[in-house]
């Protein structure tokens, strides 16, 4: 067994990854079981640079607003705005702090630089403007929707005026009430204003996409598919915010899934630009459905991961990353019964191994699941290890 898991193990480099798959995927998907750790985003960069270099990648997406992104595409891109800027307005959940982060972004702007357009690096976040304690207002999208149109198709299509929208959306306060995530009498998805705005939405997306051919040489593909982007993330937050009103038993399951949704648009969406990096928490990426203890009960849905190797089959790859310890947070020497245990007793401080050959070697003797004593870290389910394309594991993550 030990000898069988030695052979199934690789450093962690782009051309052993590409070894384990059977052609290079449109989407590689490498998750972490938890966030906020150093380690892990310096492994993430180093990939994505011989990515980037050796196997012609040319997009990172991570698990960040997908509108906040664009900021940060456009600097690496072209420049604008100064790199502090960037890093204070182009991130979600509290990534634009990360040093890691920073260092990502300064050398993708520095690669760029004197490339031509078609060679240059992308940036993109490919989650929703949504926090786990609410979710944005529609505001931003629906009204760079609306002017994208406005500005190149006859105003008689059009089926409001940017006024309609602006008095229809009201204070944008109304809309990210935190109390709505708890309580769902104090959301504003189901009123009045919000039914109208979700057929709005929906009217100006149809719009957007039958005037296709006219905008995509009106403007440039990447406007076009910007403006795409609008439209998918104003349709999707209006559909979020219309079940957090939801007082249903079923409530957060549809939450959870509609997130995952949204980001599975975005992730197609960036896979039609071609081969792309996508980092984020493995219950995000895993082909398995997701699952979560919440404070009415255990919800389970299909995560992006999912819902995207449904469609793109062997163009989708995924790679799970376990850890051995996270002595900071209380996460100690991982019992020898479990996956983690059997990887700890590897040489190497990382590797990536052969899941589907790792599972094999096991047989049906599956190893226990690991419990972990601190909620931040989710350990590796070995149920779902033939699912997985690989495995990286990290051996020891110390305190950033």
């Amino acid at each position: 067994m030990a000898t069988d898991i030695k052979d199934a193990a690789h450093a962690v480099e782009a051309a052993a990854v590409m070894r384990l798959l059977p052609a290079r995927p449109r989407l590689l998907a490498l998750g972490e079981p938890t966030h906020g750790e150093d380690t892990l985003l310096d492994l993430r960069n180093e990939l994505f640079r011989q990515l980037v270099e050796q196997e012609g990648y040319r997009t990172i997406a991570i698990e960040s607003d997908c509108m906040m992104g664009l900021v940060v595409d456009d600097y690496v891109t072209s420049g604008t705005g100064t790199l502090d800027e960037v890093m204070e307005h182009g991130f979600s959940h509290g990534w634009g702090t990360a040093a890691v982060n920073r260092e990502l972004v300064r050398w993708m702007r520095a690669h760029n630089d004197s490339r031509p357009t078609s060679e240059r690096l992308r940036f993109a976040g490919f989650d929703g403007p949504l926090e786990i304690t609410g979710a944005a207002s529609p505001r931003q999208a629906l009204t760079a929707l609306h002017g994208y149109l406005a500005a190149r198709v006859d105003a008689d299509l059009l089926p409001c005026t940017g006024e309609t929208l602006d008095r229809l959306l009201g204070a944008d306060d109304r809309w990210t009430n935190p109390a709505a995530m708890m309580d769902p009498t104090q959301s504003m998805g189901q009123s009045a204003e919000a039914s109208r705005l979700r057929l709005l939405a929906d009217d100006l997306v149809a719009l957007l996409d039958a005037q296709t051919p006219h905008l995509i040489t009106a403007t440039s593909p990447d406007n076009w598919d910007r403006a795409r982007l609008y439209g998918r993330t104003a349709t999707g937050l209006l559909r979020y915010h219309y079940w957090m009103a939801d007082t249903s038993p079923a409530r957060m399951t549809r939450l959870c899934a509609l997130r995952d949704l949204m980001m599975a648009h975005n992730l197609l969406a960036i896979a039609a630009r071609g081969p792309a990096l996508i980092h984020a928490h493995n219950s995000h990426l895993q082909r398995e459905k997701s699952t979560m203890q919440m404070w009415q009960g255990p919800v389970e849905w299909w995560s992006a991961g999912a819902l995207v190797s449904a469609q793109l089959g062997e163009e989708y790859a995924f790679l799970a990353t376990a850890l051995g310890t996270i002595r900071h947070q209380g996460v100690d020497t991982p019992p020898p019964d479990t996956v983690e245990g059997l990887l700890y007793e590897l040489p190497e401080d990382r590797c990536v191994i052969d899941a589907p050959r790792l599972a094999t070697a096991l047989g049906d003797t599956r190893p226990a699941p690991r419990v972990s004593p601190w909620f931040g870290y989710s350990p590796l389910d070995p149920a779902h290890l033939a699912a997985s394309d690989g495995i990286v594991f990290v051996k020891d993550v110390p305190q950033s």
